[in-house]
């Protein structure tokens, strides 16, 4: 059943980690709503940015948003002006301030979000699919990874009929829950339609939910 399930939610808190950490038993409903306003947003404006992933720590009197992505200076701007910008946004959307932390991803050719925007972008730029399918795992194999999936769905190149097309190289153990499998699905937005996007990739070296921590993680 591992194929049927997000390998990142069948691994929690055994080889990945909550992308929320709080806990709130009186106001788990605003907060959670709160959480979801900040990710829309983010994920609105920062497209272009190549973020991998947004964490969100709630202390005694304060909200940290953490936004790991492999181009920090798209999202800092000139002397932090972009970073205050959208500091004021998310201000404006729930109401209350936030610290916001901007962090590079060390290793971006290994994470399976930052390669589906890649993905993504070049199908937007009306670049055939399979070139940019076949681009973007070359660039993953020369990151070191041992197995990468590609799933695309939609009217592919502008098909009058929709269908869908996956792509592997190397090894992706998807029923083996101690190994750690990074996972991501876009949307492309083309003339013709949305096409989904989905990618896997599986390094080797984290098992048995210890001893060494996940791509991008440290």
């Amino acid at each position: 059943m591992g194929h049927k399930v997000n390998p990142i939610s069948a691994r929690l808190g055994y080889t990945s980690q909550w992308k929320s950490r709080w806990f709130d038993a009186k106001n788990y409903g605003p907060n959670l709503l709160e959480d979801y306003k900040i990710r829309k947003l983010l994920e609105a404006e920062l497209r272009k940015a190549a973020v991998e992933r947004i964490e969100i720590e709630r202390l005694l009197n304060s909200v940290v948003v953490a936004i790991h992505t492999a181009r920090p200076g798209v999202i800092i701007g000139r002397g932090g002006a972009g970073v205050e910008a959208l500091r004021q946004k998310i201000k404006k959307a729930i109401g209350r301030d936030i610290k916001l932390d901007i962090l590079e991803v060390r290793n971006p050719e290994g994470s399976a979000t930052v390669l589906a925007h890649q993905i993504v972008e070049q199908i937007e730029r009306r670049m055939p699919f399979r070139r940019a399918i076949r681009g973007v795992m070359e660039s993953a194999s020369r990151s070191r990874v041992d197995g990468i999936k590609v799933e695309i769905a939609g009217r592919l190149n502008g098909a009058e009929i929709a269908r869908r097309e996956m792509f592997i190289k190397g090894s992706v153990p998807l029923h083996t829950l101690r190994h750690f499998i990074d996972f991501s699905k876009q949307t492309a937005f083309t003339t013709y339609g949305t096409i989904g996007v989905k990618v896997w990739v599986f390094r080797k070296g984290i098992q048995d939910g210890g001893g060494e921590t996940p791509p991008n993680k440290k």
